[in-house]
C-alpha cells in the first residue's frame, strides 16, 4: 500500500514567492502608468517623441499612443488582481507585460533609451511571474 505525501512548502519559500509576485504586481502598476502617460504623450504631442524615417514598422504616433494606453490601462488593472494572488492575473499579467514588451521593442526608432529601459523592467516584470510555482504562494 503506497502512501501519497502532499509536500508542504515552508514558511520562507512562501514569503519569498509571494514577495515576487508582490514585487511583479507593483511593477505592472508602475510599468502600466508609464505606459498610460507614454500613451497620452503620443496622442497629445507627436512632436514629443523622434520620428525615424524608413523604419520598417512605422505607424503613425497617435496610433502607438493609443496601443500604449490601452495596454497601460490593461496593465494597472491585472496588476490590481496580482496582489489577491489570483492565477488568472499571473497568466494575463505575463501575456500584458509580453505585449508591452513588443510595443516597446517596435517604438524603439521613436524613443530609443526609453523603449529599452521598459523592455528590460518587462522582462523582469515576467521573470517574478513565471518562476514562482503556484502552490508556492497559494498555500
Amino acid at each position: 500500500m503506497a502512501t501519497t505525501t502532499t509536500p508542504h512548502r515552508s514558511e520562507s519559500s512562501k514569503a519569498a514567492a509571494g514577495g515576487l509576485v508582490t514585487f511583479a504586481a507593483v511593477m505592472l502598476f508602475i510599468a502600466g502608468f508609464l505606459a498610460i502617460f507614454r500613451g497620452i504623450m503620443g496622442i497629445a504631442d507627436d512632436d514629443v517623441f523622434v520620428t525615424t524615417p524608413n523604419y520598417v514598422f512605422k505607424f503613425d504616433l497617435t496610433s502607438w499612443g493609443w496601443i500604449h494606453l490601452i495596454l497601460g490601462v490593461v496593465a494597472v488593472l491585472v496588476s490590481i488582481g496580482l496582489f489577491s494572488a489570483a492565477v488568472w492575473a499571473r497568466v494575463v499579467g505575463v501575456g500584458i507585460a509580453g505585449l508591452l514588451l513588443v510595443a516597446s521593442f517596435l517604438s524603439i526608432p521613436y524613443y530609443p533609451v526609453w523603449s529599452i529601459t521598459l523592455i528590460a523592467l518587462y522582462a523582469f516584470i515576467i521573470w517574478a511571474l513565471c518562476v514562482v510555482k503556484r502552490d508556492a504562494f497559494t498555500g
